[in-house]
């Protein structure tokens, strides 16, 4: 026999499933939005009549965007920067949290102190272009993968994860059976954490997808610009910005700014697209993952 619910567990329910559905929506429709934008009429997206449906749909923006040889130049260099950057960061990172975990080891008080400073504090932008440059590192693609290796935010979280996982009966169990301190990392340590080590992936991951300060500041060489630069050159190159002097350089400068205008949210998409396709994949850990260190009730 089914076991009926109160009236007020009803209530309740219902409240629930509307308060997410309009957070649902909220998140969303400008994801919705911006796919239908990309293939919508510029003047239409302009005019604000495009809400939601599109309207004269059409791949032009798309079409005209991946005519240009530089955005597959683009792709091909974010895709390496961001599987070198996140291989090397989860290498380094870690390591660095099981190490810090480890109660016997000698200083890790201090060096733990020592990473937090650099969380609040640092050189400033001319010192760090500075000895980025005295290294031999500007105009070169490996600053990319260099700058930014590791987070002190992410390494402190994967120190939880082995603190509150990996006790220390475990290790002293591996220990008394022959087991040392790599054998237990690789052997132990590293299967046991691939909830974290799948959150450290999209963390990094995406951080390196999106990032272009460092290309900006440090890459001259456009053979080296990641993907974000790229599609901000092509942006750019179809402004109005052009001091106009006659009716054919109007005209012109209107066709440039209308194709700016059909390619704007098709950027987005390009650029988004992969980092969504990436997720699906990893979320089976990271929900586990990122609770770690939540106090349950």
């Amino acid at each position: 026999m089914a076991i009926r619910k109160p009236k007020e567990d009803k209530v309740f329910d219902i409240i629930n499933f509307i308060i997410l559905l309009i957070l649902a929506l909220i998140v969303l429709y400008p994801l919705y939005f911006i796919v239908i934008a990309s293939i919508s009429d510029p003047d239409a997206v302009n005019g604000g009549d495009v809400t939601i449906y599109p309207i004269q749909p059409s791949l032009d923006g798309y079409a005209r965007l991946f005519e240009d040889s530089s955005i597959w130049t683009g792709y091909r260099n974010t895709i390496i920067y961001t599987v070198m950057g996140t291989l090397l960061s989860i290498i380094v990172t870690v390591s660095a949290g099981f190490a810090l975990s480890r109660k016997n080891l000698a200083g890790r008080n201090v060096l733990m102190a020592y990473f937090i400073i650099t969380m609040y504090f640092s050189g400033g932008m001319i010192p760090l272009y500075i000895v980025i440059n005295t290294l031999g590192l500007n105009n070169n693609p490996a600053v990319m993968v260099i700058l930014g290796m590791v987070s002190v935010y992410n390494m402190i979280i994967c120190r939880t994860f082995f603190q509150s996982n990996l006790p220390d009966e475990l290790f002293e169990a591996a220990e008394i059976d022959g087991c040392g301190v790599f054998q237990f990392y690789f052997r132990i340590a590293i299967p046991l954490s691939k909830a974290i080590i799948a959150v450290m992936v999209v963390f990094y991951a995406v951080g390196q997808w999106n990032s272009y300060f460092n290309a900006m500041m440090y890459l001259s060489n456009k053979e080296y610009y990641p993907l974000q630069l790229v599609l901000r050159e092509i942006l750019l190159q179809n402004r109005l910005t052009d001091v106009i002097t006659s009716e054919g350089q109007l005209a012109d400068s209107l066709e440039r700014q209308r194709y700016a205008e059909l390619i704007k949210y098709g950027v987005i998409v390009v650029s988004s697209v992969p980092v969504l396709i990436m997720y699906p994949f990893a979320q089976k850990y990271f929900v586990k993952g990122v609770m770690i260190g939540s106090v349950k009730g």
